[in-house]
This record gives structure tokens, C-alpha cells and sequence, in this order.
């Protein structure tokens, strides 16, 4: 069992930027692939971008070439960094495992006005 808290969120223009972290309450070198999700009012939750232990990345369509997963393991923390975002990209977003669903954090709200 692993807890997960998510920062870093708040308002932003679209065209702006954000960083997102997750932070883990142990070690996360074992875990095979950590993923980012967000829930949009009324719309169910999706996967965003997901990190294998090896640095693979993968990524929704629509948020490819504008987020970068990362992870540091001695960090115990992974990372999302969100540029170009657009109105659509608001949400509360997510981590968590990829394939081994942990209890979910509270998130952290991302807003983006237009």
C-alpha cells in the first residue's frame, strides 16, 4: 500500500504552464509504471501519462507534446509538467499506479481559463 499526494495546482491563462508533483509515502523504485489521471466536472476519470521504472514514457493523445511525465526515485516523487494548456486540460488531477490502483489522493485542481 502506498499513500499518494498531489500538489501544485491552481489557475492559470491558457498558453501558461504548470508543474504538477506527486509525492509518495515510500519508496517508489520497485513500482512498475506510475501514472497521471484527471477528472473533468460531469466526465469521468482518464489516464493522462503514465512512467515505467525505467523511464518509459507514454502519453494520452491529447495532451501529447504539451506534458512531460518524470519521476525521481530518490525523491519517492513523479512529476507532470504541463505547457500550451488550453481550457480543456481543466481538471483535478491525479497519481497513481498504473495496473495496481491505489487508494486515490485528494488531487490537485488545475484551472485554465481561456
Amino acid at each position: 500500500q502506498v499513500q499518494l499526494v498531489e500538489s501544485g495546482g491552481g489557475l492559470v491563462q491558457a498558453g501558461g504552464s504548470l508543474k504538477l508533483s506527486c509525492a509518495a509515502s515510500r519508496s517508489i523504485f520497485s513500482i512498475n509504471r506510475m501514472g497521471w489521471y484527471r477528472q473533468a466536472p460531469g466526465k469521468r476519470r482518464e489516464l493522462v501519462a503514465t512512467i515505467g521504472s525505467g523511464g518509459s514514457t507514454g502519453y494520452a493523445d491529447f495532451v501529447k507534446g504539451r506534458f512531460t511525465i518524470s519521476r525521481d526515485n530518490a525523491k519517492n516523487t513523479v512529476y507532470l509538467q504541463m505547457n500550451s494548456l488550453k481550457p480543456e486540460d481543466t481538471a483535478v488531477y491525479y497519481c497513481n499506479l498504473v495496473g495496481n490502483l491505489q487508494v486515490w489522493g485528494q488531487g490537485t485542481l488545475v484551472t485554465v481559463s481561456s
